[in-house]
Order: structure tokens, then C-alpha cells, then sequence
């Protein structure tokens, strides 16, 4: 069953150690299937360098397990409440990465202080309050404060990252773990200037519509 999307899911947690998100078993990824509705997830407990698409587990959206010789990851019904809320979203990624965790640890928001903050996250990378592990509390926190970043800090957890594919919610979790170690650098020379929200909508508009088109788009001569 749903044997493309395992390999899908397996390939983007094993990226998660390879870019230093994780350590030993924590993080995982996930991804929903379109046509069924099934989301398939990293099992719980089990070491990276062991692991295959075979080890990933399949589940519907109340957290029933579908297929699967191990048990779904301890964080599955924060996934899956993402999922029951935001149509959009088709995978979500969990992380304890060092730099972005500190920011959770300390109960701070990630200042938009650089382009590339206003690129990826559209303003600062928003913080929710904590909620216990287990339970779809933390979904529904996710959704309450994310906005439309693609990131958001759980207060004395770690991070949570969405996306309209894998790639894209990936992408994000190597984001803001990069722009979250800058910003601790930032904030030991100083205290980190915002850009204003002007620069923000400019940066956030120019990323999501004009970035990665043509030369022409982004107003570069053609030769």
C-alpha cells in the first residue's frame, strides 16, 4: 500500500540527520496521499541507519493504523491534526534542531531580521504555546498560530514545518534551522534590527511569485 509515498516519506526522514536536524530517533516526516486521505509516517523509536520505506507506517486520519509492523511515531496525532485542518498541507516535518530550539526554549519568536527570514517565513518565524505530547493538542496549536509561514516554534519542544509537498516542507525545516543559528549569532553581537513591514511583503511577494522564473521576471537582462 502506498508504496511510492513510503519511499517518499523514508527518503525525506533519513535527509533530516544527513542536514542536522536530529539526533538519534527524534524528528519525523510525514506525508498525506491525495486520493486516499492516508497519511504515511516515520515509526516510533527507531534509529535512522536502519531504517527502510518497509519500517514506514500507514495511517488514517483519526490515527487508526492502516498498515505497518511498528508503531506510528509518538507525534502522530499532532501531524494528523495539521492535516485534519489544513487542506493544504500534504506533509508535515518535526524537528529538535539545535539553534531553532533554542529560540523555542527561551519562548521567542525568530526576528525578521534578514531577507531570507522574509523569503521563507513571510515575517518573523511565529511561536505557539506549549502543548503535551500524544494528543492532537499540538495540532491545533500548530494551526491556531502558524499564519501562512511554513514554520513554527513550539514553545519547550521544537519544530514543526509544513508543505504543499515533502520537498517544500523540508525545505523549511533546513530554513529555519539556518536562519534560527544566524539570528543566535545576530543576537549575541546585539539586538537584531526587523526589517519593516514594507521590506517584508516586498521580500515575501518577490519570493513566493518571481523567484526560481525566468531571467526576465526577476528583471535581469537577457544577453
Amino acid at each position: 500500500m502506498l508504496d511510492e509515498l513510503k519511499g517518499q516519506v523514508c527518503e525525506a526522514n533519513l535527509a533530516l540527520p544527513r542536514h542536522g536536524l536530529v539526533t538519534w530517533t527524534s524528528g519525523n516526516v510525514s506525508a498525506r496521499d491525495e486520493e486516499s486521505g492516508l497519511v504515511v509516517i516515520k515509526p516510533s523509536g527507531l534509529r535512522y541507519e536502519v531504517m527502510t520505506s518497509e519500517d514506514m507506517v500507514v495511517v488514517d486520519l483519526e490515527g487508526r493504523v492502516v498498515e505497518g509492523g511498528r508503531g506510528p511515531s509518538s507525534d502522530t496525532l499532532s501531524h494528523l491534526g495539521v492535516y485534519r485542518a489544513r487542506a493544504d498541507v500534504a506533509a508535515v516535518v518535526h524537528t529538535h534542531s539545535r539553534y531553532a530550539t533554542a529560540w523555542a526554549a527561551i519562548g521567542e519568536t525568530i526576528p525578521c531580521a534578514l531577507t531570507a527570514i522574509a523569503d521563507e517565513f513571510g515575517g518573523d518565524v511565529p511561536l505557539g504555546d506549549y502543548a503535551p505530547i500524544g494528543s492532537d493538542a499540538i495540532g491545533a496549536e500548530i494551526v491556531r498560530c502558524i499564519g501562512d509561514s511554513p514554520a513554527i516554534l513550539m514553545k519547550h519542544h521544537g519544530v514543526f514545518t509544513i508543505g504543499p509537498t515533502i520537498d517544500k516542507a523540508l525545505q523549511a525545516a533546513v530554513m529555519v534551522e539556518d536562519v534560527a543559528h544566524t539570528m543566535a549569532i545576530a543576537r549575541g553581537l546585539g539586538e537584531p534590527v526587523r526589517l519593516s513591514a514594507e521590506r517584508i511583503a516586498e521580500n515575501w511577494d518577490r519570493y513566493r511569485h518571481r523567484y526560481g522564473t525566468s531571467a526576465a521576471s526577476e528583471g535581469v537582462s537577457r544577453v
